[in-house]
Parts: C-alpha cells; sequence; structure tokens
C-alpha cells in the first residue's frame, strides 16, 4: 500500500479548521475520524468507500458515522500529499458551499503550501 502524508490545512491567521472542528465533536467520534485519517496514510487514493468517497473537482470525504451522525472531512491531494481541509456533520449530501469551500482553500494551498501546511 502506498504511504501518503497527510497534513493539516492552515489558515493564512493561523487557524487550522480540522482541528478546530475535532475539537468540538464527542471524544468517540474524534476517535473514529483520526482512524479513518491513519487509513488516508496508509493507503492515499487507493481508500474506497465506505472509508471516503470522491466528491467532485478533486475533493474527497472521509466518512464516519456515529450515533446516527454523519461526520466528514474534506480532503484534496497536492504534490503526494493529502491536505484535509475541514469537517462538517451532514445529514443528507455534502453541501455545495462546503466543497466550494474545500476547492478554495486548495487554491490557496497550491499558491502557497508552507503557508497553508499547519506545523506544530
Amino acid at each position: 500500500m502506498p504511504k501518503t502524508e497527510v497534513v493539516f490545512f492552515s489558515e493564512g491567521d493561523g487557524s487550522v479548521p480540522t482541528l478546530r472542528w475535532l475539537d468540538k465533536l464527542p471524544p468517540k467520534a474524534q476517535t473514529k475520524l483520526i482512524v479513518k485519517v491513519e487509513q488516508l496514510a496508509a493507503c492515499g487514493h487507493e481508500l474506497r468507500r465506505p472509508a471516503a468517497d470522491f466528491l467532485r473537482d478533486g475533493i474527497y470525504e472521509l466518512r464516519v458515522r456515529h450515533m446516527h451522525v454523519n461526520y466528514r472531512i474534506l480532503y484534496f491531494f497536492h504534490a503526494g500529499r493529502a491536505v484535509l481541509s475541514h469537517g462538517l456533520t451532514k445529514t443528507d449530501v455534502v453541501p455545495d458551499a462546503d466543497i466550494e469551500r474545500a476547492l478554495s482553500r486548495r487554491e490557496a494551498f497550491m499558491r502557497d503550501p508552507e503557508r497553508h501546511t499547519h506545523s506544530e
């Protein structure tokens, strides 16, 4: 299996949308999402349903269900890395606004990967 580096998208002000969102979730949902991120690192582009799915325009989702709630992390690939854009809770389909937000973050990331990569 391919090994893929997974990084978190960071806004220009240094905030990290995915981590900010994860911190607000129930611990069990956080744990399940972390497992999915680890699967993404292990499998990269080969990760498929039910763990992940392609949405459109180069945007993918990591998929977790916990207590009848659907949690998603949107991500994209750039230069061999998976970049986690942000997370959301959904009921039906991923809203277009969230896909557009991920596309906008991908454009920003492509212009300046160093500035938009979270580092601890």
